[in-house]
């Protein structure tokens, strides 16, 4: 059993991991300003920021992993990327994992190939994707006293594409993952199997992966 806390557990991405962690066994933390409005049974929820990781008191300590699901949105617009800073040096030297969820913009779309965000890229979505290509730099930059992961959604991921837990998804490495269609998704439950899976066999250490049907 390992100690997962997963910073913006009450979030899309962060309930199902919450989910899919409290599903296997693992004693689970979920860190957030809000309140769950359906709490999984089985986790623990801290009310707090990932702003002010002093008033968080102890609860990194004995950590397997902390997974960072931050979204760059609303007042967190602009502070995404530096409370993903705060918590890298947090977590540097020791031997906590840090995974962080990002966005299927900074991913290639073929091997050696250029970025997604590069592609035409929907406009609106543009300042989203931008915070994390900086969160990949941040971490690929970071002292190698820090063991991280990061990984990118397929395409179409959200809670407007729900879809359903299969237990399966492909890994692409840096490269979006598609299907024989051309079409790039992946559950959020399915994301969530994904990050749980790297957390108890690691295979990404301070690297980046992608994730899709």
């Amino acid at each position: 059993m390992a100690r997962i806390i997963v910073v913006g557990g009450t979030g899309y991405a962060g309930a199902h991991i919450v989910r899919e962690a409290v599903s296997r066994g693992h004693d689970v933390v979920a860190i957030a300003r809000s309140t769950p409005d359906a709490p999984v049974e089985g986790a623990s929820y801290v009310q707090g920021s990932a702003l002010d990781l002093v008033a968080l008191g102890d609860v990194f300590d004995g950590a397997d992993a902390v997974v960072s699901t931050i979204s760059p949105r609303g007042d967190m617009a602009d502070k995404a990327t530096d409370a993903l800073g705060a918590l890298a040096a947090k977590l540097t030297g020791t031997p906590t994992r840090l995974g962080v969820v990002g966005g299927a913009g900074g991913s290639l779309i073929a091997p050696g190939g250029p970025r997604l965000f590069d592609q035409d890229f929907p406009e609106e979505y543009k300042h989203e994707a931008q915070v994390g290509i900086d969160q990949l730099a941040l971490l690929q930059d970071s002292d190698a006293g820090l063991d991280w992961f990061f990984v990118h959604p397929a395409q179409v991921f959200g809670p407007w594409a729900e879809g359903e837990r299969t237990g399966s998804y492909r890994d692409g490495g840096d490269v979006l993952v598609r299907a024989e269609d051309g079409s790039s998704t992946i559950s959020g439950a399915d994301f969530a199997v994904a990050i749980v899976d790297e957390i108890e066999t690691p295979k990404h250490r301070r690297e980046r992966f992608t994730v899709g049907y």
